[in-house]
């Protein structure tokens, strides 16, 4: 057996199960009001769901593993469109489909991590749980850059020791950040760009939540955007990971993409040919539709942004909380611990959210910046969110 396996920790929905299944049943029968997954509940859009069922006839055909030229020409010109890059990607060398971001995070540490005692992967902490397994399973260490409301949820990456630098293979960003909402700046983007050439190690940059943003005029930048203003035409130990799940409502899709760094992606393509992952036509030509179509990309964030507004105006005076720069989550510290908040919540209230703990790890400081903090996923219809947000606030006056 791989030893990685022996050193996963339960998902943090498994713990969330196992800690909600001891509590007392809702004595007050109120609908149940589930805010804990980040799963996108808004209608997924109607000419793309068209697209894939005009298309199912093509299931007959076995899908290329780079995806078809079309795709990867949408996914370009959508990167340049929407990142002001000065050349279009070529969709030949520097795009890769992948089903959902997730596969491709994981996939690639396994491809590009060269095992041993000294590798390590730097990953915001808290965290998207794949950073940590991926790293296990190619046979690395994990290293933890905390992130909490003293550095405004971006690591502070100057206070990382250079001999962390030297063993790093593979840093992975998240930004948006998951669970805190935080766009990490132009500026800290270029950083470690620079850090990356100094210390020569790959930066794979999840951006999945990049387009749900509270400005319209302000979306978050990227880091092929950092390399643009850099003069890195060849985006070199630069990747970037995006996704339909979130920008489109469609995680059932499992269709995003990685681009970048011509060479890495070269080799991750080889290493596909024999994952097996190529996505289906029908859900290809789905995703081309999607990528080539910003206007339910302002419908969502309009909705998300009501969202966000009638639950703040409820618990902005009640709940040590505020709007994220990005993304569909609330990032609150609790009054009371994080795990107790959580089952009060869901025995007294019937609304389920994720104790904080259960996303990040303890820290270089020994402590896990995650506790005393609860993930809230404005995912629900909007009367819900409202619903949940008033439940919130009575059992805040019980704390």
């Amino acid at each position: 057996m791989n030893p990685g396996l022996h050193e996963l920790q339960p998902y943090p929905f498994e713990k969330l199960r196992a800690l909600l299944g001891t509590a007392p049943a809702n004595a007050g029968g109120l609908p149940h009001i589930d805010l804990s997954v980040g799963e996108p509940k808004h209608p997924a859009p109607r000419f793309v769901l068209d697209t894939l069922a005009e298309n199912l006839g093509q299931l007959s055909a076995y899908p290329a593993t780079k995806g078809s030229p079309a795709l990867r020409e949408a996914i370009a010109a959508w990167l340049r469109r929407r990142f002001a890059l000065p050349r279009t990607p070529d969709p030949e060398r520097e795009v890769l489909p992948l089903n959902g971001t997730r596969e491709g995070l994981f996939a690639l540490a396994q491809c590009v991590v060269k095992p041993g005692p000294e590798a390590l992967v730097l990953m915001p902490n808290p965290f998207y749980q794949i950073y940590e397994g991926a790293t296990l399973l190619a046979g690395a260490r994990p290293w933890y850059l905390d992130c909490t409301a003293a550095n405004g949820f971006v690591p502070d990456y100057q206070a990382v020791p250079a001999q962390v630098w030297e063993r790093c293979q593979l840093l992975y960003l998240c930004s948006p950040g998951n669970p805190t909402g935080a766009v990490t700046p132009l500026a800290r983007l270029k950083h470690l760009i620079a850090l990356a050439d100094r210390h020569d190690f790959l930066i794979a940059s999840d951006e999945c939540y990049s387009e749900l943003y509270p400005d319209e005029n302000n979306p978050p930048p990227g880091l092929l955007q950092a390399c643009a203003e850099l003069g890195r035409d060849d985006f070199r130990r630069c990747l970037v990971l995006h996704s339909l799940s979130k920008r489109s409502n469609l995680p059932g899709l499992r269709s995003g993409f990685i681009a970048g760094d011509a060479a890495v992606l070269d080799a991750f393509f080889r290493y596909r040919t024999y994952h097996g992952c190529a996505m289906p036509v029908p859900h290809q030509l789905a995703s081309i539709a999607a990528w080539n179509d910003e206007a339910h990309v302002r419908e969502n964030r309009a909705q998300y942004r009501r969202k966000f507004e009638v639950v703040l105006e409820v618990l902005g005076g009640d709940l040590d909380v505020a709007q994220p720069d990005a993304g569909f989550y609330l990032w609150p510290r609790t009054p009371i611990d994080d795990e107790t908040f959580t089952r009060r919540l869901f025995a007294e209230h019937h609304v389920t959210v994720v104790p904080g703990r259960y996303l990040g790890r303890v820290g270089t400081d020994g402590t896990n910046p995650g506790e005393d903090r609860v993930r809230i996923a404005l995912v629900a219809p909007l009367d819900a969110c409202r619903e949940a947000a008033l439940r919130i606030r009575t059992l805040l006056e019980s704390c």
